[in-house]
């Protein structure tokens, strides 16, 4: 599974800002069973734009972690709330399968 968001950071605040907490909210988030990783890239041309991405074996494993309600995580994504908007932007299955070009690795991810 991967759970994608967009974020948009405020004027006179920087995505580092924004980055150091998602380090430090991935930290505790990824010892959750069926945690497989996380990313997250600038927006190309729009430094205040980024993407997360959340990978996650099931569905179920996300929803267990997310009823959890850790406060560690709770505060850490307070302390960024001001400026930052969060935008989910879905839930996206792993593909049973995937069409490339040819000559390209054709594992699924």
């Amino acid at each position: 599974m991967k759970y994608l968001f967009e974020i948009r950071v405020a004027e006179g605040h920087t995505a580092e800002e924004y980055a150091d907490a998602w380090v430090r909210a991935s930290r505790i988030i990824q010892q959750a069973p069926g945690a497989r990783g996380t990313e997250l890239h600038r927006k190309i041309g729009d430094p205040q734009v980024l993407i997360a991405i959340a990978y996650w074996d099931s569905k179920a494993d996300r929803d267990a972690m997310s009823a959890k309600k850790d406060t560690d995580v709770a505060a850490i994504l307070a302390s960024v709330a001001s400026f930052v908007e969060i935008h989910r932007l879905g839930e996206f299955e792993d593909p049973e399968w995937t069409v490339l070009p040819p000559g390209q690795d054709t594992r699924t991810k």
